[in-house]
Order: C-alpha cells, then structure tokens, then sequence
C-alpha cells in the first residue's frame, strides 16, 4: 500500500500544480485582456483624435495643389526671362565696354595728333623766329659794336647752338 499512497500523494500534488497553472494562466489572460482594452481605447482615441487632422490635411493639400503648381510654373517662368535678361544685360555692358574702349583710343590718338601738329606748326616755328632773331640781335650787337652777354664780345657757346635750331 506504500506505493498506492505515494502514486496518491503524487497525483494529487500533480493536480494541485495544474490548478495552480491554471490560475496562473488565468489570472495572466485577465492581465493581457484588461491591457488589450486600454490599448484599443487609447487606439479608438487617437483614430478618433488624428483621422480629422489628416482629412484636414489631405483637404488643405488637394485645394491648394493647383495654386503651388502655379506658384512653381510663375518661378520657373520668371527665372527663364531673369536669366534672358542677364544675359542681354551683360551682351549691352560688353558692347558699351568695347565703344568705351575705341572711344578712349580715339581721343588718345587725337590727343597725340593735335600734340604733334602743335609742335609742328606752333613750337618748331616759334624757335625758329626766336632763332632768327637772337641772330638779328647779335648781328647789330656786333654790327654796332656791344659785346656779348658775357662781357666779353663773344657768345656763350650754347647761344650759338641755339641759333642753328
């Protein structure tokens, strides 16, 4: 009988650990159904808290589509006509840069023409009467018997160079 008791003993402890299982897994479907509740009002909230946002949004989005496809063709279109007028912009300074340039070589050229025809038609003839007629003042000086500026009959050296201009 020894062993009837103890197979005895065995089931009962046996069962008594199924039940103690069993509660457990009870008490655990409790836990994970009271947390499936709170997790499906917190997601009915925010469904119900988001849905209107995003046909807001969706609303805002489709109404003004139209007016942001405008916006980006107006920018598109302005920015191909700035850039057209850039270019003519930097076309016209070129072409004036370059007018500018021959305008300033002409004046140079006529600056440079009008100097030699000063030297020539004013200064060379204006040495050569300043010539002519230091030699007619030495001529009555010795004509009329005066010395030279130095004292002495005799002119200085570069006198006489300056004569032969």
């Amino acid at each position: 009988m020894a062993t009837e008791t103890q197979f005895t003993v065995l089931l009962i402890e046996i069962g008594i650990l199924v039940l103690v299982q069993v509660g457990a897994i009870i008490a655990l479907m409790v836990a994970v159904q009271k947390s499936t509740s709170k997790m499906e009002a917190i997601a009915d909230d925010l469904h119900r808290r988001t849905v209107p946002l995003l046909e807001g949004a969706n609303s805002l989005l489709n109404s003004t589509r139209p007016q942001i496809e405008n916006i980006v063709a107006n920018l598109t279109e302005s920015s191909e006509k700035l850039k057209y007028q850039v270019d003519d912009i930097i076309d016209r300074t070129r072409l004036q840069v370059v007018r500018a340039d021959e305008l300033a070589t002409r004046t140079m050229d006529r600056v440079e023409e009008t100097t030699e025809l000063v030297q020539h038609t004013i200064v060379s003839p204006v040495r050569q009467i300043a010539g002519v007629l230091q030699g007619l003042t030495m001529g009555f000086n010795v004509l009329f018997g005066r010395r030279g500026p130095n004292g002495n009959g005799r002119q200085h050296a570069s006198t006489r160079d300056e004569m032969f201009i």
